[in-house]
C-alpha cells in the first residue's frame, strides 16, 4: 500500500466499494427505457413522475443524477417559425384570449396556427387545433401546401368534436390569410364560433400554440435524421407524434397525466 500512498484501510475501503454492486441498476434500465420509449425528451420531472406509476421510488435528484451519469440529455429548443401574414387582406376581429391561455373547461378557447417543416423531400405543414383547457391537439391536418384546404380540413374536424349541447367555443390565430379567406369565415359563421386574432407581427398572442410547435420539433423534429425520409414516411411519424402527444405524453401541470387521461380522471369525453 506504501508503494501507491494509500493507506491500508482506505485501500480496501475502496476495494470492498467497488465490489459492491450497483443499486441502481434496475432503475438505470427503466430510466432509459422511459427516455427512449417516449421520444428521449423526458426531464427528470416526468421521468420520476412514470417511475411512480411504475411503484419506483425515487427522489428527483437521485434521478436527475441518473440521468445524468448515463447521458440521458433532453434536446434544447431551436427558434424558428413559418409565417402566413400576407398583409390586412380584411378586417381582423379583436384579440379576445389577450394572452390568457387558461380555460376551466373544454371547448372554451381553442387556438391554431400552421408550421412548417423542411425535409430533404421537401417542405411539410402542419394545421393544428390546441385547446387550452389541457393543450390536447382537438383535430390537426397535415399536407404539403399552406391553403385553404389545409385549414379548412382542420377546422372542419374540429367542429364534428363539439357537443350539441356545448357553448361555442373562441377560436384564436395569428393574421395569417388563411384566417381571413372566405372558406374559414362562413365555416366559422355557420359553426357559430367566436373569432379572436392576435395582433399584428406579435407572435406571443398565441405563445401557447407556439409553445406545442416548439415543443413538437424539439421532442420529434430536430433530434432525428430526415434525409432519406419520404413526405409519406415523414406524414404517418408527424401523425404518430401527434397521437402520443394527445394520449400517452405526460404533462406535469395535469398531474403526470396525458391530455386523454386527465380528460377521464375528470370524466370527460376525450
Amino acid at each position: 500500500m506504501t508503494e501507491l500512498g494509500l493507506a491500508r484501510s482506505s485501500y480496501f475501503y475502496h476495494r470492498a466499494r467497488l465490489q459492491i454492486a450497483d443499486k441502481y441498476a434496475g432503475a438505470r434500465r427503466a430510466i432509459a427505457d422511459i427516455f427512449e420509449l417516449n421520444h428521449r425528451c423526458y426531464g427528470y420531472r416526468r421521468i420520476q413522475a412514470v417511475l411512480n406509476r411504475q411503484c419506483v421510488r425515487l427522489s428527483e435528484k437521485v434521478v436527475q443524477r441518473l440521468m445524468k451519469q448515463e447521458c440521458l440529455v433532453v434536446a434544447k429548443p431551436r427558434r424558428r417559425r413559418y409565417g402566413s401574414y400576407l398583409g390586412e387582406i380584411s378586417p381582423a376581429p379583436e384579440n379576445l384570449v389577450n394572452r390568457d391561455f387558461k380555460a376551466a373547461a373544454p371547448n372554451e378557447k381553442w387556438l391554431t396556427d400552421i408550421s412548417e417543416f423542411q425535409i430533404a423531400a421537401g417542405k411539410v405543414y402542419l394545421s393544428p387545433m390546441i385547446d387550452c383547457f389541457d393543450g390536447q391537439v382537438v383535430s390537426w391536418s397535415i399536407g404539403t401546401r399552406p391553403d385553404a384546404e389545409l385549414v379548412n380540413t382542420m377546422l372542419d374536424a374540429a367542429i364534428e368534436t363539439i357537443p350539441a349541447d356545448s357553448e361555442r367555443p373562441v377560436v384564436h390565430s395569428d393574421r395569417g390569410a388563411h384566417y381571413r379567406w372566405p372558406g374559414w369565415l362562413s365555416r366559422i359563421a355557420d359553426a357559430k364560433l367566436i373569432r379572436s386574432m392576435s395582433r399584428k407581427g406579435c407572435s406571443p398572442d398565441n405563445a401557447a400554440c407556439e409553445g406545442f410547435f416548439g415543443r413538437l420539433k424539439t421532442e420529434m423534429f430536430y433530434p432525428r435524421d430526415w434525409r432519406a425520409t419520404s413526405i409519406d414516411q415523414f406524414t404517418k411519424a408527424l401523425d404518430s407524434y401527434i397521437r402520443w402527444y394527445n394520449e400517452k405524453r405526460i404533462k406535469i401541470s395535469l398531474g403526470a397525466l396525458s391530455p386523454v387521461e386527465y380528460r377521464k380522471s375528470l370524466e370527460i369525453a376525450a
